[in-house]
């Protein structure tokens, strides 16, 4: 496994809910070792006494390590007010370009002020 690391800066643009559930497009942009776009949507849902969950999926298009292309990741996440889990996935067999073989998760860290990422991947 390689890692890449950087930050991103990202741009959610609420949609129209229809079904109770939040919906949102999702704008990226990646800086550091992973450089380019990512694109997506993303449902969420917050209950009563403070659980929420989310689930998205993101396209990147853009260059790793070198070399160009693109791939899919999934994001799944749950969130209470005592824990916090998030998974963020590559698509197996989403990638394309010279990114075509690539597997991997990626690790989303935020604070007050910046994203940050840690992408531990193969290609």
């Amino acid at each position: 496994m390689q890692k890449a690391t950087g930050q991103f800066t990202v741009n959610i643009l609420p949609q129209q809910d229809a079904i109770g559930a939040g919906r949102m497009i999702i704008e990226k942009d990646y800086e550091g070792e992973l450089q380019g776009v990512g694109k997506g949507q993303m449902l969420s849902k917050q209950v009563d006494g403070g659980m929420s969950v989310y689930c998205a999926i993101e396209e990147f298009e853009g260059h790793l390590a070198g070399k160009s292309g693109g791939f899919t990741l999934l994001h799944q996440g749950k969130m209470s007010s005592e824990s916090r889990e998030l998974s963020v996935t590559v698509i197996q067999g989403s990638g394309s370009g010279e990114l075509a073989s690539l597997t991997g998760s990626m690790q989303i860290n935020q604070d007050e002020n910046s994203h940050t990422y840690i992408f531990e991947y193969s290609l």
